[in-house]
């Protein structure tokens, strides 16, 4: 049977699980904090049928080789870690942070996770926590009688707010943020979580805007990093990827047909 039938195969296959990798971030293009997925791609084995360097006489090689591939698989699902918009939503809970770092949380199951959502909540016991209830740490609370208005965190994290009856702010806590040797390397679980691995290293802890960890932008939300034209131009061009890959397929069969049909 002829090889291009499954050559083709692998690159609709491919293609394939590019759209899905592209209709991904076009899902998230409004959820904050998010980092899209880009789908890397490399051929499969080849076969020889001569191989360059081969003598050809006793004085000379062969300058090219003869070989034939059998197409494409995927490589990885390569995340882009690459800076967000800054949006500026006047919730005092929320915070993003401009540059490199994450915000550390604590999942229901004891494990630690880590986010650039800074989209943050009160619970019932005055503390920080994720649009699903999951902890900042380390923890931040605010003191009974805080007034939520005054609340304020510094670019290099520190966080303070005025109580009743004070006239003056006081301090309450200290923002950590954490980053990574390979960010693209940490195993994302869902709910704007990412978790370590061991090709993300271990996570290295820091306070915003010192050592080269980014600052704290209080007031703001880091938005998606997804393009919405450079991803319809990439699915587009997986679409007519696809589409050429059936037609091949197409070709390789009337091929076939043709050649069953010969008669003497």
């Amino acid at each position: 049977m002829m090889r291009a039938l499954w050559t083709s195969a692998s690159g609709m296959t491919g293609q394939q699980f590019n759209i899905d990798t592209i209709s991904n971030n076009l899902s998230n293009v409004n959820t904050a904090g998010f980092k899209k997925v880009r789908a890397d791609f490399e051929d499969l084995v080849y076969q020889n049928s001569r191989i360059a360097g081969t003598p050809a006489t006793d004085e000379t090689v062969e300058p090219t080789g003869l070989q034939v591939g059998h197409g494409v698989r995927v490589a990885a699902s390569q995340r882009m870690f690459e800076q967000g918009s800054l949006q500026n939503t006047n919730n005092v809970f929320d915070m993003a942070i401009a540059g490199e770092g994450f915000f550390r949380i604590l999942t229901p199951d004891g494990s630690l996770a880590y986010t650039r959502n800074g989209a943050f909540k009160l619970d019932n016991q005055r503390q920080f926590v994720t649009s699903d209830g999951h902890r900042l740490m380390p923890e931040l609370i605010l003191p009974e009688g805080a007034i939520n208005e005054t609340l304020s965190i510094s670019k290099n994290g520190r966080v303070s707010v005025q109580v009743a009856g004070m006239n003056e702010a006081i301090d309450i806590g200290q923002l950590e943020i954490h980053r990574f040797v390979n960010p693209a390397g940490l195993q994302a679980v869902g709910q704007n979580l990412f978790k370590v691995t061991g090709a993300s290293g271990q996570p290295i802890a820091g306070t915003p805007g010192l050592n080269g960890f980014g600052s704290t932008e209080h007031r703001f939300l880091e938005m998606s990093n997804v393009q919405l034209v450079s991803e319809m131009v990439n699915m587009i061009t997986a679409q007519r990827a696809y589409e050429l890959n059936s037609k091949a397929i197409q070709t390789s069969d009337t091929m076939l047909g043709i050649a069953n049909n010969l008669r003497r």
